[in-house]
């Protein structure tokens, strides 16, 4: 049984925030460059340290905020990396973050005061450290809950044609959808409400717009049900 802190070694923890936004020209990853050493000037994920007064949650909203200006962002603990030598300059472990936003929803906020910048999901730079591999493990839970429940409301407008719906799954997944089975697979969540509205942009005859029924689809969450995509 430990009985002195005194003799405990002491690491520092810090926190990486993985931040996916989605627009028109498809799934994209926020970056900002290092501003000290070492790896000064390049691509990194946003990052900082944990402070003795605040949780990881906390420390997560906070740096989140500092780096970027974004505010009111849920964001879910994803893993915890501790390998010995992941970072040069101290033992330093990480606890890695993901969020989904709508970048049409927040870009204002990081173009005025900030040097974060969007980055398509498929022509990401170097990162540094281990942080390719904390984003290629986000990537990797956000396409298996994408395959098994309907997520990514959250990158979407308000209200939404079905086609941007299958952009966004197929820009998440990394791969095509066939457009009846995934129509009729949402269609059965009965999820979404249909409006009367079109969206006169997507053809001349126009596409419906829908919006998402959050309260149908958290009472499909207490039966467990599954996408399957």
């Amino acid at each position: 049984m430990l009985n002195n802190y005194s003799t405990a070694d002491k690491v520092l923890l810090a926190v990486d925030c993985i931040i996916f936004g989605f627009d028109h020209e498809g799934l994209k990853i926020l970056l900002i460059k290092r501003d000290i050493e070492p790896e000064k000037g390049k691509w990194s994920l946003i990052g900082g340290f944990l402070r003795r007064d605040e949780s990881l949650d906390s420390a997560a909203v906070r740096i989140l905020n500092t780096s970027t200006g974004l505010n009111d962002i849920y964001m879910e603990q994803l893993y915890a990396y501790s390998e010995i030598d992941r970072d040069p300059v101290d033992r330093t472990i990480s606890v890695s973050y993901y969020a989904l936003i709508n970048i049409e929803n927040h870009n204002a906020e990081l173009i005025q005061n900030y040097h974060a910048k969007w980055f398509s999901i498929n022509d990401i730079p170097k990162l540094i450290f281990d942080h390719d591999d904390m984003l290629q493990h986000a990537i990797g839970r956000l396409q298996y809950k994408t395959s098994i429940k309907p997520i990514g409301f959250e990158l979407l407008p308000e209200k939404f044609t079905m086609r941007q719906l299958q952009e966004l799954y197929e820009a998440i997944l990394s791969k095509e959808l066939d457009k009846r089975n995934f129509i009729s697979k949402i269609n059965s969540l009965e999820i979404l409400n249909k409006l009367d509205e079109k969206d006169m942009q997507s053809s001349r005859k126009g596409s419906y717009l829908y919006t998402f029924n959050k309260e149908k689809y958290e009472e499909k969450l207490l039966n467990n049900f599954a996408l399957n995509l």
